[in-house]
């Protein structure tokens, strides 16, 4: 594929910045950036170079890409409003189907990067997992030719299995990171520096490098240790984090017995 293809970015968000990012890097040539927030639109097209608009309607309609990568409720509602072209059109979202483009495009598809993003943090793009897939065999080539270049690990995956790992990136990730949002607030408030978690936090998610979750479970929940878990629940005063810890021990127990 020609280094100097041409890429359009629709959004401005976690994903889009760090993906346009990476593909300025592999050789593609972005060049232009879509938001509606001025200030995100502006700061990215900064950053990369290129043209940055608040209009679909301006969208360049001479480009060979189209990377669309903003929040999924409003997906369908962008893609009708940016003005047909011939580019292959690309959505980032892991549990939208491919087909949100029919009629809308003739080659498309979907690049879902499996990992964490923020605008602010470097991220290897190399190691991260793309998963992948095309309308057409034809597309899904294409498609695949463009995530090697950005990383090591591309994977096809259709629709029906890339919900599920979507569904599973947000327990694995997502819930994990608002538990220790609540682990640091319980500290916080009683005047422990954060940092001290971060040691067991490491090894949790190194071990799972060589063990099975449930075989690397610990906890007073695995051993239906019932004193402490009374005396958890006792300092807890906010009613839904009690409730969250009462239904997590449970389902710990349930699913270890």
């Amino acid at each position: 594929m020609d280094s100097k293809i041409k890429t359009v970015f629709i959004g401005a968000g976690n994903v889009a910045t760090r993906l346009s990012l990476a593909m300025k890097d592999a050789g593609f040539s972005v060049i232009q950036v879509f938001s509606r927030t001025e200030g995100n639109v502006r700061m990215l097209g900064e950053r990369l170079g290129c043209d940055f608009i608040t209009e679909t309607g301006l969208v360049d309609p001479g480009a060979d890409i189209y990377i669309f990568s903003v929040k999924d409720d409003i997906l369908q509602n962008i893609i009708t409003k940016v003005p047909a072209n011939k580019g292959l059109w690309i959505h980032t979202a892991g549990s939208v189907p491919v087909d949100v483009f029919k009629g809308h495009a003739e080659r498309y598809g979907v690049i879902y990067p499996m990992q964490t993003l923020s605008k602010y943090r470097e991220t290897d793009f190399h190691k991260i997992p793309l998963l992948v897939e095309g309308n057409t065999g034809t597309s899904e080539k294409e498609i695949l030719n463009i995530a090697e270049r950005l990383s090591e690990n591309v994977r096809p995956v259709n629709s029906e299995k890339r919900k599920y790992l979507h569904l599973a990136a947000v327990f694995a990730c997502n819930f994990s990171n608002h538990m220790y949002h609540i682990a640091t607030r319980i500290l916080e408030e009683q005047g422990i520096d954060r940092h001290v978690l971060q040691p067991l936090i490491d090894e949790t998610a190194n071990k799972l490098h060589a063990m099975h979750p449930g075989m690397a479970q610990t906890g007073p929940a695995i051993r239906y240790d019932l004193n402490t878990i009374n005396r958890h629940l006792a300092l807890l005063n906010d009613p839904d984090t009690r409730d969250i810890y009462e239904l997590i021990s449970k389902n710990i127990k349930s699913v270890n017995i």
